[in-house]
């Protein structure tokens, strides 16, 4: 299909800009010699795996339902296996790694079969679930690791995603950790960033030297989480490839990385309608089929303002506004809910009903998180192809009422 065809509202990821973030992860990975894993949760459109698939080293799953997504569709197509391996006919499978605060007992057995990598929360959880992973784990099937807390946190303001942050659930605290770690235990893992540059994962892990450096004797790999927002333009590469090469060599053990954004950062846009336009008490608020709270939860949950394309400024919904160059209108959706505002932009020329915008940055935690509060329509999801052509255009998904109704 082509641009013309496409409908409101609509996800499309876009191939060419998924490629250039994959080739600065595929230089990250030959040059420092550390492994590098999709986090799902950020981003889940199995349409573009077997891409993915032939840049990365697999997936990290927040549950049975990503790891059984990546088991079966997070593989390169044959034809692209860059594994080095003479292809027999069967792809190279990628490595499947899977961490839940708590594990289902029903469960296990079913991560034992189809996951590589399992880390545990607690040595409660590693216990509990002993008697199904261990057969798995002595077999060479699985590899076992145990979360750490560091209590380092590295943000502020931004609680809700800060691992180490007071009363926080997730890892062991060195405290309730035993000095040896416990049978069948290869690996650690820690996770204290959310969008951030280098430096806070250099200080985080100089932290764990200093605080737990008798475990780091005691494993061959280490996992050090997400958050690394590698393909953003101001991150320093060069600086992350130093840092994990020294480790490498100062510890022999193998290094993973798992981000998520940085996988689809600026890969994805959502286009959406301009349905009407309201009289408010002080600019005009443009009502649009997209909805921040259906369709782009972290706008609220964060908050943040997403970028509008042909916008001169941007504000939250609650911040103040004057002046400038164009007019400020305020983008909100036909949901019910009074608080379902996008944000407010400065525009260079009043919308009129009937005009597309286009969000920006809309692949990562958009699809995954959406929702259909008010019974309102999921939007499609589009592939745009790096090619030109009248096909550039590939429908992936479109959601209907039943969509709807079988959630419920």
């Amino acid at each position: 299909m082509n641009r013309n065809e496409l409908r409101t509202p609509s996800y499309i990821v876009q191939e060419g800009a998924l490629k250039h973030n994959l080739e600065i992860l595929k230089k990250v990975r030959e040059e420092s010699g550390c492994k590098i894993l999709l986090a799902q949760k950020a981003f889940s459109m199995y349409r573009t795996y077997p891409l993915i698939a032939e840049y990365l080293d697999g997936t990290t799953a927040s549950g049975i339902f990503e790891a059984k997504l990546a088991d079966e569709e997070f593989k390169p197509s044959c034809e692209n296996d860059n594994t080095g391996k003479e292809n027999s006919g069967t792809c190279e499978k990628r490595e499947n790694h899977v961490f839940e605060p708590a594990f289902h007992v029903d469960e296990m057995k079913e991560l034992c079969e189809i996951c590589s990598h399992i880390y545990f929360n607690s040595i409660s959880q590693l216990e509990l679930h002993r008697p199904v992973w261990e057969p798995y784990q002595k077999a060479g099937k699985v590899k076992i690791a145990l979360r750490i807390n560091p209590e380092f946190s590295t943000q502020e303001g931004h609680e809700i995603y800060d691992p180490c942050s007071r009363g926080s659930r997730l890892g062991i605290r060195k405290a309730n950790l035993p000095e040896i770690l416990p049978e069948g235990v290869t690996g650690l893992h820690f996770h204290t960033m959310c969008e951030q540059n280098v430096q806070p994962l250099i200080e985080t892990f100089r932290h764990v030297e200093e605080n737990f450096p008798e475990y780091l004797k005691q494993v061959s790999w280490i996992n050090m989480g997400g958050g690394h927002h590698i393909t953003r333009d101001d991150y320093e590469v060069d600086k992350l490839v130093s840092f994990l090469k020294d480790v490498k060599e100062r510890y022999g053990f193998d290094i993973y990385l798992e981000p998520g954004e940085a996988i689809a950062l600026n890969a994805g846009i959502l286009i959406t309608i301009v349905m009407d336009i309201v009289d408010s008490d002080d600019i005009p608020t443009l009502i649009l089929d997209a909805s921040a709270s259906c369709h782009m939860p972290d706008v609220i949950e964060m908050p943040y303002t997403p970028p509008l394309e042909g916008a001169i400024e941007s504000k939250l919904g609650c911040e103040p506004f004057e002046g400038g160059e164009g007019m400020w209108v305020r983008l909100a959706s036909r949901t019910c809910l009074a608080g379902d505002i996008i944000g407010i932009y400065r525009v260079p020329q009043m919308p009129k009903v009937g005009d597309i915008l286009t969000f920006t940055d809309m692949a990562i935690y958009s699809m995954v998180k959406n929702n259909t509060f008010n019974g309102m329509p999921l939007p499609d999801i589009v592939l745009e192809k790096d090619e030109n052509s009248d096909d550039r255009y590939e429908l992936v998904k479109r959601f209907g009422y039943e969509d709807f109704k079988e959630r419920l």
